[in-house]
């Protein structure tokens, strides 16, 4: 059901992954402004977002020299009647891509929310690079507004979660 982790010695030489906190808001802000541009506001999954505050203890952000160079944001969310979790808006600075940050990002965040109980992550991403950490096709659920279905993805993070959960996607 799981992605295996990453290999121990790549995640020594990765930044430092701590829990996102309020105070963080403008060094996550410029990050994302840096990695995807005023354009970002308006993709489908942001409307979900609007008016909302990530929820802290399943986001992660990753320092190095006094900056934020990487960060995850999940989000409550319901699959028609199933609970989930909305992973994004998810960056890494350039200077730090194909380094394992990113994956590292990711596992921590779907860590977290195993172990706070979740049993679904839904996000709308790259199949190469989702499908490796443990996502798959969510055929059946339908995101806000315009987006490409075969972009929306899902894992499972419990045996007995809906690894292809029906609805519209909805905050929660």
């Amino acid at each position: 059901m799981r992605a295996p982790p990453m290999a121990l010695a790549d995640a020594a030489l990765l930044p430092p992954l701590v829990a996102e906190r309020p105070e963080d808001a403008a060094g996550v802000e410029r990050l994302l402004l840096r990695a995807f541009g005023p354009g970002r506001f308006a993709k489908s999954a942001e409307r979900l977002r609007e008016g909302r505050r990530p929820a802290y203890e399943l986001s992660f952000v990753a320092w190095e020299d006094g900056e934020i160079v990487g960060c995850v944001q999940q989000w409550t969310v319901r699959v028609g009647e199933t609970p989930a979790i909305l992973l994004g808006p998810f960056a890494v600075d350039p200077d730090f891509r194909s380094q394992g940050l990113g994956a590292a990002l990711i596992e921590q965040a779907c860590t977290a929310a195993t172990e706070a109980g979740h049993g679904l992550i839904i996000l709308v991403g790259d199949m190469p690079y989702f499908g490796r950490l443990g996502f798959t096709p969510a055929a059946k659920a339908v995101m806000p507004g315009p987006v490409d279905q075969r972009r929306v993805l899902v894992r499972a993070l419990k045996p007995d979660a809906d690894a292809n959960p029906e609805g519209a996607v909805a905050a929660a």
